[in-house]
């Protein structure tokens, strides 16, 4: 599925429930909430999002803790959760996503190779995380990532 027709079903679902969103975002740079944006009308819908690049910002803007930073890592599971919680504590929201991944060229460890990407969906009924490996240059691991992210708060939303 597109990205501009997953956040059409995305923004359906939402409006459908009486549902806000949010977004936490590091390795995309704001092209979640860009592809969200770009449709009309998306504020009836989409609440705000926070680009949290660094360390400080995840911190600063998310209220993740930097011990938890500092233990695990900026791309690990209990980040991407925190910042998932944090942008719903953040907004006026009910939902959010999150992700702080490695994007590449460079940066990737043994560890953490290029591609890896931490998610984080907040919801109503709780707060969920996923990991994935994606493949391709630094363009193709963000718009994978994005599309994921997407695909992933969709399928967690709350029935009604």
């Amino acid at each position: 599925m597109s990205t501009s027709a997953l956040v059409e079903q995305l923004a359906r679902e939402l409006k459908a429930r009486g549902l806000m969103m949010a977004t936490a975002e590091s390795c995309t740079g704001g092209l979640i909430a860009g592809a969200c944006t770009e449709v009309s009308g998306s504020s009836e819908w989409f609440e705000r999002g926070f680009v949290s690049y660094s360390n400080a910002a995840k911190h600063e803007l998310l209220g993740v803790p930097e011990a938890l930073i500092e233990q695990h890592g900026a791309v690990s599971e209990p980040v991407a959760r925190a910042m998932a919680a944090g942008a719903v504590a953040h907004a006026h929201a009910q939902c959010s996503v999150a992700v702080t991944g490695v994007a590449g060229p460079t940066g990737g460890s043994a560890e953490k190779p290029v591609g890896t990407v931490w998610f984080g969906w907040a919801t109503p009924a709780g707060v969920f995380s996923e990991h994935r490996r994606f493949d391709g240059d630094r363009s193709a691991v963000r718009q994978a990532t994005v599309q994921h992210a997407l695909a992933g708060l969709l399928q967690r939303l709350p029935n009604t």
